[in-house]
């Protein structure tokens, strides 16, 4: 954690405040302020998000974090099921193999002569009452 300063305030010094109905309601009433140097750097950082560059960068970073969540939320990744980082390990990388053959079958096949299996009896009952078909894969539950 970054060393900051904290000023506390009182109760009485918020009341005269214009702003007081946007503030929080809990008893602490503090402002933290960073070292100079950091929030320069801070500043520069929060600067640089709305040029060209900045975007680009976001935009890469965005993509992995879709796959990070998707990893999370829906292969239940937050806690792992194994102890030590040797197992833990293991199970990343083959919950990472489930989640590209995920992908993988779901893309369009590139040639032509791939015909899809036909729809299974009870997926037939399904479609001529128009009924959803289910997913059968994990939904993150």
């Amino acid at each position: 954690m970054a060393p900051c300063t904290v000023v506390p305030f009182d109760k009485r010094q918020c009341q005269p405040c214009p702003e007081s109905s946007l503030r929080t309601r809990g008893a602490a009433r503090t402002v933290n302020f960073l070292p100079r140097h950091l929030h320069e750097i801070q500043a520069r950082n929060r600067a640089d998000q709305h040029d060209d560059q900045g975007r680009r960068l976001y935009a890469s970073r965005s993509g992995v974090e879709g796959t990070v969540h998707e990893l999370v939320t829906g292969h239940r990744a937050r806690r792992c099921r194994y102890h030590g980082t040797a197992k833990t390990h293991v199970q990343h990388i083959f919950t990472a193999i489930a989640i590209n053959i995920e992908r993988l079958s779901e893309q369009e096949p590139e040639n032509s002569t791939y015909r899809l299996r036909p729809p299974t009896a009870f997926q037939q009952y399904l479609d001529t009452r128009g009924l959803p078909r289910p997913l059968w894969r994990s939904q993150g539950k």
